[in-house]
């Protein structure tokens, strides 16, 4: 129930606020939004937080028009990582449904959390991104004023990328190097995403940006960044291109979810060391120092100069 005179805006959360990038919107909007989850099971956090909860499934919903009752703001955030999995296609069509019932309901903006171009054999033929960019160009072509906010690698703890990377050196004191790792990557942290999140969110019109972090880094100097958190040198299981992605298909075929093969792709491609995002009312979080956080969470002595921006 909703407390009289409570006259904070109303959020809908598509998605939920538990995942990696869920957490970290919970953390930006509780204090002061009213906050409409939707998801499958509830949340002690959220609960916490004096989140509404509402179960359902994005890719069953028949009927949006409950959910979007009073909400200004419409966050999706619904997505899977397995870049094949089936049921891409119903999550598609019921986000292609949220699309059309928030325009009718003239929602006052749309926030919808996509990802960077990839390489145009990707966009093509994987579902992880061909139904995504259905929804993204359903949203542009809607009358609907849009946000379509595009991260590249994200960091925080329990991360994919960066925290699987430090255990992997913390555990066998060697991380894989995928060719000659001279591409590129922009990290950047979930809590500078929600707040990007947030501030698009209070813009008006349309628009679509990519969002890199601080500093732009090649895998090599990122992977020596991380032997340094636990003051060691590096030490590197090299792999041809070719076989980097064989590993990957590998591992996803017998049942991994550690590494995905379009992710090794992606990576090799060059394609996600995106600009650093310049709208955000404060400065971009640099990796670093989580990096030294969380291997002195792994068993890793304390750096001098640990907490110093890089």
């Amino acid at each position: 129930m909703t407390a009289p005179g409570d006259d904070r805006p109303r959020l809908l959360v598509v998605g939920g606020c538990g995942g990696l990038v869920g957490r970290a919107v919970l953390e930006e909007f509780a204090a002061d939004h009213r906050i409409r989850s939707a998801h499958r099971q509830p949340l002690p956090a959220e609960s916490a937080r004096g989140v509404e909860f509402v179960a359902a499934d994005a890719a069953t919903v028949p009927d949006w028009r409950p959910l979007l009752e009073g909400i200004d703001t419409v966050l999706n955030l619904a997505w899977y990582r397995d870049g094949k999995n089936p049921r891409f296609a119903p999550l598609r069509a019921g986000l292609l449904r949220l699309v059309q019932a928030a325009d009718a309901a003239r929602v006052r903006r749309f926030v919808h959390l996509s990802v960077p171009d990839a390489p145009p054999e990707l966009e093509r033929d994987l579902p992880y991104l061909a139904y995504r960019r259905e929804v993204d160009r359903a949203i542009a072509a809607s009358g609907l004023s849009y946000a379509i906010v595009r991260p590249t690698m994200l960091f925080a703890p329990g991360d994919r990328l960066a925290t699987v990377m430090l255990r992997t050196i913390a555990r066998y004191r060697r991380l894989p190097l995928f060719g000659e790792g001279e591409y590129h990557l922009s990290p950047v942290s979930t809590r500078d995403l929600a707040r990007a999140l947030r501030i698009e969110g209070e813009r008006g019109g349309g628009r679509t940006v990519t969002m890199g972090g601080p500093r732009r880094w090649t895998y090599r100097e990122l992977a020596e960044r991380m032997f340094a958190a636990f003051g060691r040198p590096p030490r590197y299981l090299h792999l041809s291109r070719r076989n980097s992605v064989r590993l990957a298909w590998f591992l996803e075929t017998f049942g991994s979810t550690l590494l995905y093969k379009y992710e090794v792709e992606w990576l090799l491609s060059d394609m996600l060391g995106v600009p650093a995002y310049d709208g955000l009312d404060r400065p971009l979080e640099p990796i670093g120092p989580f990096l030294d956080r969380e291997a002195a969470r792994l068993g890793a002595p304390a750096r001098p100069g640990t907490g110093t921006a890089e």
